[in-house]
């Protein structure tokens, strides 16, 4: 444990034999992918009703999920920004 308020406390190292991925490097997710293909999934659902008689069912299970995808998109934006880093 840290002495002082400003030291910081080591991580104990990964072993690569329990998570090969470390000894290369990469040892992560893809944030920015995820926002991405968010953004994109939520714009072209509602783009499949184009050319389709709608109905509420059609609007239900196109148009909530997007939006749904957009506000975790959005949430996870402003959490990000928000979290506390050392």
């Amino acid at each position: 444990m840290a002495s002082s308020s400003r030291e910081l406390e080591k991580r104990p190292q990964v072993d690569p034999l329990d998570e090969p991925s470390a000894e290369w490097g990469w040892h992560g997710g893809f944030p920015n992918g995820a926002r991405v293909a968010g953004v994109v999934v939520a714009i072209l659902l509602p783009l499949l009703m184009i050319g389709h008689p709608t109905n509420w069912t059609e609007i239900l299970w196109m148009c909530i999920p997007a939006a749904l995808i957009l506000l975790g998109v959005i949430g996870g934006t402003i959490r990000r920004r928000n979290a506390w880093r050392r």
